[in-house]
């Protein structure tokens, strides 16, 4: 009987003895498993003062000084602005991230819903509160609320891809204002994770300039620094270059525009590259029925008459034709 007593116990020592160390392994397993969690790595805040910029023209036809006089005044090339936004594309390429470019060119992809608060302009135009335009664009959904958009993205914009599952809609960062929406995914253009942006065009509304620039190493390498004419806003048909981040997303040698409220050809744009919309940087226009080519315009670099387009000298639009590939260039848009 002692001797069965005595077995019982040492069973008993010996089952709690191998359970604790079973409690105590479970609790290193579950403390070497929280550590093996990984933050997601931030980008790098990147201080415009510190941007390197470097001329290294590639193209040397009608080029610009930093300062050069007009009319009574003096324009120039507004390279603190620039480099804030060279420190911004530095930054968001510093991490790893899905890239995707909001897309419904003429509505391809359908035409965006109503937002929550819009108005309705003398041309039976609607467009958002911040004055972007239903035609062409795309919606924008509260995370919080999925039933009804908030405002209205820009074909063309360059967003970042935060999840895209299998459900209809999905979630983005824009780039150009803080800020993560959703957003239907016939609307979004994935750019291949491969990616990654070293060329970008710099439009001045104000100036009437365009600069290219590449990034070779750590520095920005000036390419071109050229005159240029926006958009001017006069409706029905004529429009404002719009401001932003967009990516080129197409080609054409000869881009074909109408008479104004009609459906006849009114001549063509050559070389051109399109960012958002259809608006596009282009050489100087040939009016119908000539199709001869010409090389620069008095208008170039003076004020904005263009129907959204960024018009350039011919040879410029050619060199930016043949240099910056599609959804690989990022276009600036300021003033």
């Amino acid at each position: 009987m002692k001797i069965a007593t005595i077995v019982l116990l040492f069973s008993i020592l010996i089952f709690n003895s191998c359970n604790e160390k079973t409690q105590e392994s479970s609790l290193v397993d579950s403390q070497s498993k929280d550590s093996l969690v990984v933050e997601e790595p931030k980008a790098i805040h990147f201080d415009p003062d510190k941007i390197e910029i470097e001329k290294a023209l590639l193209y040397d036809e009608h080029t610009l000084e930093d300062t050069y006089p007009y009319k009574d005044t003096v324009r120039v090339f507004q390279w603190d602005k620039i480099r804030k936004r060279l420190a911004l594309l530095d930054s968001i390429e510093s991490v790893p991230a899905s890239w995707a470019i909001l897309q419904n060119y003429k509505n391809k992809n359908g035409e965006a819903p109503l937002v929550k608060v819009y108005k309705r302009d003398a041309y039976k135009r609607i467009s958002d509160t911040l004055g972007v335009e239903r035609y062409q664009s795309v919606p924008l959904f509260l995370p919080t609320d999925s039933a009804v958009a908030e405002i209205y993205g820009r074909d063309g914009s360059l967003v970042k891809l935060i999840k895209n599952d299998s459900s209809r809609l999905v979630k983005i960062a824009t780039i150009d204002m803080e800020g993560e929406w959703l957003v239907p995914k016939k609307y979004i253009k994935q750019v291949n994770d491969s990616i990654v942006f070293r060329k970008a065009i710099f439009v001045d509304l104000t100036n009437q300039n365009i600069a290219t620039m590449e990034k070779e190493g750590d520095k920005w390498l000036v390419r071109s620094m050229n005159p240029a004419t926006t958009g001017l806003h006069k409706p029905p048909h004529m429009q404002e270059t719009p401001q932003g981040i967009f990516v080129v997303q197409e080609k054409k040698s000869k881009m074909v525009y109408l008479v104004d409220g009609s459906q006849e050809t009114g001549g063509f744009a050559p070389y051109a590259s399109r960012f958002s919309n259809g608006g596009y940087i282009h050489g100087v226009p040939v009016n119908a029925p000539s199709a001869k080519l010409i090389e620069f315009s008095s208008s170039l670099g003076t004020t904005p008459r263009s129907h959204m387009c960024v018009r350039n000298a011919t040879s410029h639009a050619k060199f930016i034709y043949d240099w910056a590939p599609t959804e690989q260039t990022i276009v600036f848009i300021f003033d």
